[in-house]
C-alpha cells in the first residue's frame, strides 16, 4: 500500500496536465510488453516496424535499455508538465536541464532495487555527455511513434480530464480521488492507493499533478522524487475507444437504426467530450461532428453545457440506455 499525505492547503493545488513525454516513454515500454497492452495492438502493429528502422536504431538503443526493468524509470526522465497544453518541447528542456549528480543519483538508486541494464548505467556514468543523445533519441522517436497520432491520443486524455473535473465539481476531492481508480480511496487527509510500491509521501505545497494515461494499465504510477512535485500517472477513462470502435460496424442494431457516424459518437460521449475533440477521434470534420450532435441532442440522447469558452457533449440517461442496447445486440 502507498499513500501521499496533504497538508491543510494542499488540496487547492491538485492540477491535471497531459504529458507527451510521460506517453512517449509509456508507448516504448508497451512495444517491449505487449501482452499487458492487447487494447493497444492496432498501435503496435503500426509502430513495431519502427524499432527496425535504420535512421532510427541509434536513437531506439539509447531508450531501450530503461525498458528492461519491470516499468521502474528514473524520475527525471518523465518532469511533470509545468502548464497547460501541448509542451513536448518545454519537457523535453526541463529533462536536458536536469543536474549531472541527480541523474546518478536516481538511476543509483533504481539500480540497487532492480538491477539495471549496461546501456543505462551508461547514462549515470557520463550524464553531461549522454544526456543530450537520450533528449534528442525520444525527440526523434515521439516524431515517429507518437505524433502522427497525438491529435487522438490528445483528445481522449482532455476528455477524461473534463470528466474529472465534473466529477470534482459535483462529488470533491473525495469523489475524485474515490473515482480515479479502483485501487486509490481519500482516506482523511492523504490519498491512499492498493499497490505493490509502498510509497510514503508528502505533497509538502509542491502541489499534486494528476495525469491521465492511455499506456497506464493496472495501476497509478508515481514520481517520487524530492526534486519534482508528486505526480500521479492513471489509466484514462474509454482507452478501448481509441484505436478501434467497440460497435461493429454494420452488424449492430444501433448502427443500422442511428447509422455508423452518430454510433460512434454516443460511444465515444460517455464522459464530456468537445466537438473537436470527436472530430480528432473519428476523421470527421468539425462541421460534420456538429451536425450530428445537433441532431443527437435534439433527438434527447445527448446533453450540452458551457464551460468557460468551450461546450462539453455527454449522453443523457436514454443515449446511455439506447447504447448499452445497441452495444449487447
Amino acid at each position: 500500500m502507498s499513500q501521499v499525505r496533504f497538508g491543510s492547503m494542499d488540496a487547492v493545488e491538485v492540477r491535471f496536465r497531459c504529458s507527451p513525454v510521460w506517453e512517449t516513454l509509456a508507448g516504448f515500454w508497451a512495444l517491449k510488453h505487449p501482452r499487458r497492452h492487447a487494447v493497444h495492438q492496432p498501435w503496435l502493429r503500426q509502430v513495431r516496424p519502427l524499432l527496425r528502422r535504420p535512421d532510427l536504431a541509434g536513437h531506439v538503443a539509447v531508450i531501450a535499455p530503461f525498458m528492461w526493468n519491470r516499468g521502474w524509470l528514473p524520475d527525471f526522465l518523465t518532469p511533470p508538465p509545468a502548464g497547460p497544453g501541448d509542451l513536448f518541447e518545454q519537457e523535453l528542456a526541463a529533462l536536458a536541464a536536469t543536474a549531472p549528480e541527480r541523474v546518478r543519483d536516481e538511476i543509483a538508486a533504481i539500480h540497487r532495487l532492480r538491477p539495471l541494464h549496461d546501456g543505462a548505467l551508461a547514462v549515470a556514468a557520463d550524464p553531461e555527455a549522454m544526456l543530450p543523445r537520450l533528449v534528442e533519441a525520444m525527440r526523434r522517436w515521439h516524431d515517429a511513434a507518437i505524433a502522427p497520432y497525438w491529435p487522438r491520443i490528445r483528445a481522449l486524455l482532455e476528455a477524461d480530464i473534463a470528466a474529472r473535473g465534473q466529477c470534482l465539481a459535483e462529488s470533491g476531492l473525495r469523489g475524485l480521488f474515490d473515482s480515479l481508480h479502483p485501487t486509490m480511496r481519500w482516506d482523511g487527509d492523504r490519498i491512499v492507493t492498493r499497490d505493490r510500491w509502498n510509497l510514503d509521501l508528502s505533497v509538502r505545497g509542491r502541489g499534486l499533478t494528476l495525469m491521465p494515461s492511455i499506456f497506464a494499465d493496472r495501476n497509478v504510477l508515481w514520481n517520487v522524487g524530492d526534486h519534482v512535485a508528486p505526480c500521479a500517472m492513471y489509466p484514462v477513462r474509454a482507452v478501448a475507444t481509441l484505436w478501434e470502435g467497440q460497435l461493429a460496424a454494420s452488424g449492430s442494431g444501433l448502427v443500422r437504426v442511428v447509422g455508423p457516424a452518430r454510433a460512434r459518437l454516443l460511444e465515444l460521449a460517455r464522459g464530456p467530450v468537445t466537438t473537436s475533440g470527436l472530430a480528432q477521434l473519428t476523421g470527421l470534420s468539425a462541421g460534420a461532428v456538429s451536425q450530428h450532435l445537433s441532431a443527437l441532442h435534439d433527438a434527447g440522447l445527448m446533453q450540452r453545457r458551457r464551460d468557460r469558452r468551450q461546450v462539453l457533449y455527454q449522453l443523457t440517461t436514454v443515449g446511455e440506455a439506447l447504447l448499452d442496447a445497441g452495444v449487447t445486440r
